[in-house]
Parts: C-alpha cells; sequence; structure tokens
C-alpha cells in the first residue's frame, strides 16, 4: 500500500518518471530473476551443509533436544 502511495505522489510530481518507472519494473524484475533463484539455491546448499555438520552433535544430545 506504502508503495502505491509513493507512486501515486511521483505520478503527481513528476509522471513521466512514474510511467517510466511503471513501465520498468517488470523488466528489471525479470533481469533481476535469474539472482534471486542463485540466491535461493545458494541459501539451500549452505543451510544442508549446516545441517549434515551439526548432525553428530544433535544424534548426541538425544531426542528430547531434538526440534
Amino acid at each position: 500500500m506504502l508503495t502505491f502511495i509513493m507512486w501515486l505522489i511521483l505520478l503527481f510530481l513528476c509522471w513521466p518518471l512514474a510511467l517510466a518507472a511503471l513501465i520498468l519494473y517488470p523488466i528489471i524484475w525479470l533481469l533481476l530473476l535469474p539472482f534471486k533463484i542463485i540466491g535461493i539455491s545458494v541459501n539451500f546448499i549452505f543451510e544442508f551443509i549446516r545441517s549434515i555438520i551439526t548432525l553428530p552433535f544433535r544424534i548426541l544430545r538425544g531426542p528430547s533436544a531434538i526440534k
């Protein structure tokens, strides 16, 4: 909602810039999509490595500490 209000203010102050932002936003989002996918993949890999490293400690703690 705040983004929409900010866009309306921009539309009132400088309508060509607001229309350009409205047109360019989906294009920029599509260009950044591969980086978001890579970020999710790298985060998954780090979480997987962390879970492998901490697995022996979680097993030694016993079943009462596992959540």
